[in-house]
């Protein structure tokens, strides 16, 4: 197995940061049941009685959480503010029945925000749609926060969320699991000390709301449980307080323009009306450009020759935004933007996605955002951004972040890395919602596209997956489209799967096969994309969550196999998929999940299992090949040829058929008639598709070079699977050869075995597909035939 080398440290940018807000920090107080800390400063011995639970299986983070500081950093990266106080920390906290109010007492105590059912909230326990959690701490405002507004801010909370300060609510209800929330707690304070008290009801998948894969399950590992997993209730985000002046900015909207070079901005705000912004474009110390506008409505920054962000070149310019009363500056806050434009456009003919209006072949891994001892919250921010590390490394260019919404640090580092990102919006339970669901649903899905619009990372929204609480998929598409023109948007991921029904609008065509990677072709108005295929799985011991539980779509024998499999499937992308149309892929999965195997890496990212240099080297001649495509290789068809051996020591030996079934002999000059006839074929446009070839007997006319149990023969048929089984893609080989790729099946290729031909796939686990001499044994020279 392959050991993981533990996570980078924080970057020098961070350090930065840290000193220049540790002097505020510092100064905001947070009491607890037990005692006081100081934000921002080192932590803190927390109560004796608290403790975190065993986690079932232990990351490189698990033990370098802090107890009373974890996740210290800033989670708001593209709407920053000197001020602010971390409130993350050891609550106390108690659960009620659903439908009971304030409990007298909270006998227990958590480390938030990390949810109950996880080893690193220090409670991990399964909670129900018959519960209540409810967590309470006290706190105190510096007195440098005089005469300036408080907010309270949630990262996220999962589901409805109400807040009390001082046993007075604060505002109305949220009601979501995946965008973040604010209340102006101002009114509600009190000189010295104040006390915080915040419920939260979560139905998971019993009641109608956004859920993603989450599950009422057992929180220690057990068998089954299949593709969803553990349950995460409550705040899972960071908790935080910041000083505002009454008339605030709340939002940025950046988004690129490309066509005239410059930063289209829109500063939302509160009690800003009538106020203008002043919007400043920076590199290091040089300003780029600035402007000023209305708060409120769309006004334009010149960013003149912009340095475009790609994943080579993820380059990000500073924004420094200030609301202005007058002449007089009322708030101010700090911003990043990177210079891209994302759609579609016909490349060759082929419709297909395009940063900055060039296509590049998307190859990522689905994402699924779990973590054995945090579950829905990573361990620490270097955790956050290992997988994101991980996928770089690997070759990747692209993240399909699956039916979960990450904080807004992990978008900051999608963006700083450079990985093309695909949001999922969170699924409701499979069954077709009410009415009131799909209100929720939808309002839950525009703040999310808000809060994560300026992401230059965030190339497209995927609103439903495999028709999982399916409903007017058109209309979706269309107002998400409308609701966000800058970027692509997929109505439907997995059409072809499971009851799922396609809106028929989008930018792309969205197909899953396992284990692919499938024949996915655009249509006129949508490019094509593989939104799921692979599910390659190798278990590895002592790195299970349930052992001997381990699931996946395909299991691989040996790390051996696993690689060369995987590194087949991408070259298959290349040599044949990509050239048919294919523009993107997404292969299950980055790493394992509870009893999911599948992953590149073990679920508590300890091992990668995969040959990192190969798979990277595979996934770079794939990005490089749709940025300078090879000429395709071309049979003549209409005419006759035969099929020769290249593997050394028997290039004497052709492709024939006998008794049906077909094989290589040697055929020379002196060879009988029969054997001549039996030895050429001619060569036809594919019946499948007439990009590839079709390869028809010379003597028995009708009948066609044909795979079917890997076996291969010479049959007649009709039917679109015989059409897709005589059907072959021709792929360039080693000396001017040729190799055959399955049309429907283009990782696996025609190989003779034993004077027998197969289709062979690299790490497959039959005797045919041996690698000892594959490239050879699966590469032809097409020459004259020897009957013409």
């Amino acid at each position: 197995m392959r050991s993981v080398s533990l996570p980078p440290p924080l970057t020098a940018w961070f350090r930065r940061r840290a000193r220049r807000t540790a002097t505020v920090c510092a100064a905001l107080t947070l009491v607890s049941a037990a005692g006081l800390t100081a934000a921002g400063t080192a932590a803190q011995a927390a109560p004796a009685a608290w403790t975190p639970k065993p986690s079932p299986m232990t990351t490189p983070w698990t033990d370098r959480v802090p107890v009373d500081k974890p996740l210290p950093e800033y989670p708001r990266p593209q709407l920053t503010r000197p001020d602010w106080a971390n409130l993350n920390g050891v609550w106390d906290f108690a659960v009620t029945p659903a439908d009971a109010g304030q409990p007298a007492s909270f006998p227990e105590q958590i480390r938030v925000p990390f949810v109950a059912e996880s080893a690193l909230s220090g409670i991990q326990r399964r909670i129900t749609q018959n519960d209540k959690l409810w967590y309470k701490r006290a706190f105190t405002v510096p007195s440098g926060w005089n005469g300036r507004r408080i907010q309270l801010n949630f990262g996220a909370s999962d589901w409805r969320t109400t807040v009390w300060v001082n046993g007075r609510q604060a505002g109305s209800p949220h009601s979501g699991g995946f965008d973040a929330f604010s209340y102006d707690i101002t009114d509600l304070l009190s000189a010295g000390t104040n006390t915080l008290v915040v419920s939260v009801w979560d139905p998971t998948q019993t009641g109608g709301q956004a859920v993603g894969k989450q599950r009422i399950n057992d929180v220690t590992p057990h068998p089954g449980g299949g593709i969803f997993y553990t349950a995460a209730s409550g705040i899972w985000q960071t908790v935080w307080l910041e000083p505002t002046a009454p008339a605030r900015i709340t939002r940025l909207d950046l988004v690129p323009d490309l066509r005239d070079s410059t930063l289209k901005v829109t500063v939302h705000g509160a009690g800003a009306s009538g106020h203008s912004a002043r919007v400043t474009v920076s590199t290091g110390s040089t300003t780029v450009g600035s402007a000023t506008g209305p708060a409120g409505s769309t006004f334009s920054v010149p960013v003149p020759n912009p340095r475009l962000w790609t994943p080579d070149d993820p380059f990000l310019y500073d924004v420094r935004v200030e609301l202005r009363s007058g002449g007089t500056t009322v708030d101010s806050v700090g911003s990043y933007t990177g210079m891209r434009s994302v759609g579609v456009a016909r490349v060759d003919g082929v419709l297909r996605p395009v940063l900055n209006g060039k296509f590049v072949f998307q190859t990522g891994t689905l994402d699924q955002g779990y973590w054995p001892d945090g579950i829905y919250t990573a361990p620490t921010d270097e955790a956050l951004r290992y997988d994101l590390q991980k996928h770089k490394d690997l070759g990747f260019n692209m993240v399909r972040k699956h039916i979960k919404v990450e904080p807004q640090r992990w978008f900051h580092w999608a963006d700083r890395l450079g990985l093309l990102v695909w949001q999922d919006m969170p699924s409701m339970d499979t069954r077709t919602p009410d009415g009131a669901a799909r209100t929720q649903w939808e309002a839950e899905y525009d703040r999310i596209i808000d809060q994560h619009r300026s992401s230059p990372s965030l190339v497209m929204w995927v609103n439903q997956n495999e028709g999982w609480g399916q409903y007017d998929q058109a209309r979706i598409a269309d107002h998400v489209k409308a609701y966000d023109p800058s970027r692509l948007v997929d109505n439907m991921s997995g059409v072809n799967c499971c009851g799922a029904v396609d809106g028929g609008n989008g930018d792309v065509i969205d197909h899953h096969v396992y284990v692919g990677p499938g024949t996915t072709v655009p249509s006129a108005t949508r490019a094509a994309v593989l939104g799921e295929f692979g599910g390659l799985g190798h278990r590895v011991p002592g790195h299970e969550w349930y052992p001997g539980g381990g699931f996946s779509y395909e299991d691989q024998p040996s790390l051996a196999h696993l690689d060369n499999r995987l590194v087949g499937l991408l070259d298959a992308l290349r040599e044949v998929r990509m050239p048919a149309g294919l523009s993107a892929s997404v292969y299950t999965e980055i790493t394992d999940v509870e009893n999911e195997a599948n992953g590149l890496l073990t679920y508590d990212r300890q091992v990668v299992k995969v040959d990192t240099a190969r798979v990277r080297a595979a996934n770079q001649a794939l990005i490089e090949a749709s940025r300078t495509p090879a000429a395709p290789v071309t049979l003549p068809t209409g005419q006759y040829r035969s099929l020769r051996v290249t593997t050394p020591g028997y290039t004497d030996r052709y492709v024939r058929h006998k008794d049906g079934a077909l094989f290589t002999e040697v055929v020379g000059s002196g060879s009988d008639g029969l054997l001549k006839n039996d030895a050429t074929w001619k060569v036809v446009p594919g019946l499948a598709g007439s990009g590839c070839y079709s390869f028809e007997s010379r003597n028995y006319p009708g009948e066609y070079l044909r795979h079917r149990q890997y076996r291969v023969y010479k049959e007649a048929g009709s039917g679109d699977l015989f059409r897709a089984d005589a059907t072959f893609c021709a792929v360039r080989g080693a000396d001017g050869g040729v190799r055959l790729s399955a049309w429907n099946f283009p990782e696996q290729y025609l190989r003779h075995y034993d004077a027998e031909l197969w289709l062979a796939t690299p790490g497959g686990t039959h005797a045919w597909d041996a690698p000892a001499h594959f490239a050879q044994d699966t590469t032809w020279a097409v020459e004259a035939p020897w009957a013409p």
